[in-house]
């Protein structure tokens, strides 16, 4: 088996998201005054995260667009009727405070240059263009990727096939000389896999390491780990046996 390209998610995997969504609310809620109805700002935190997965899962089942998950993840976190454009406004702002938190992990740009020469590179993620193609730029990345999907502009996210086989079609390369790295060990992980990629889970918090995984999926702790999967001889080390 020979892997040509690696099609990347972002959120959580080359990007930090859940620091700079963190910091980031934690600083807009002390901005609007938010914080004192809650016991703490972890509490505050939470509930942001759990209406976020809420209304992220309806937009993945295409019960809503893009747009109207953020409108109601607002809404539902106030537990108030906002017109669109009160909502659009309050998320603007919180915007602002997340995007002052943006980083990249810093075991990306070393494995992103270690595989330069050897692999071409993508991006499928479940966001939208409009979100990722900026998050990119502003992170120095965007020219390191031949192609960038996003679900909101594809019609299909991941984990479905579809989703997958769209970033291969967009390399130009079949299935099985593709890896995918992301971070979501069903979502990315086992997606990946039933589409026939090859799957690569960063499993950067180490919570089920006890877990055995099927054949023809991989997890890795760090993207230093990476290379060594591809096959790819770099300076992180020797080829790899897998092949």
């Amino acid at each position: 088996m020979s892997i040509r390209a690696v099609v990347w998610d972002v959120d959580d995997t080359l990007f930090d998201y859940t620091t700079a969504d963190r910091e980031g609310m934690r600083a807009h809620l002390a901005a609007e005054g938010l914080l004192a109805g809650y016991d703490s700002p972890e509490q505050a935190l939470a509930r942001w995260r759990e209406v976020t997965d809420e209304q992220w899962a309806r937009f993945a089942a295409g019960e809503a667009t893009f747009e109207d998950q953020r409108r109601d993840r607002v809404r539902v976190f106030l537990d108030r009727q906002m017109t669109d454009a009160e909502a659009d406004a309050w998320f603007r702002r919180y915007i602002g405070h997340y995007e002052a938190a943006w980083a990249l992990f810093p075991d990306v740009l070393p494995v992103l240059d270690a595989l330069a020469a050897s692999h071409r590179h993508a991006v499928l993620s479940n966001s939208s263009i409009h979100v990722q193609d900026r998050k990119l730029r502003v992170l120095g990345v965007h020219d390191r990727f031949e192609a960038i999907l996003c679900a909101a502009e594809l019609g299909v996210s991941k984990p479905q096939a579809a989703a997958f086989l769209a970033a291969c079609e967009a390399l130009a390369l079949p299935p099985h000389q593709v890896a995918y790295v992301g971070d979501h060990p069903e979502i990315d992980g086992q997606g990946a896999a039933d589409a026939g990629l090859l799957s690569v889970w960063i499993d950067r918090c180490g919570g089920t390491a006890t877990v055995e995984l099927p054949s023809g999926r991989h997890r890795i702790a760090t993207l230093s780990e990476l290379p060594a999967i591809l096959g790819a001889d770099t300076r992180f080390g020797a080829q790899s046996t897998f092949g």
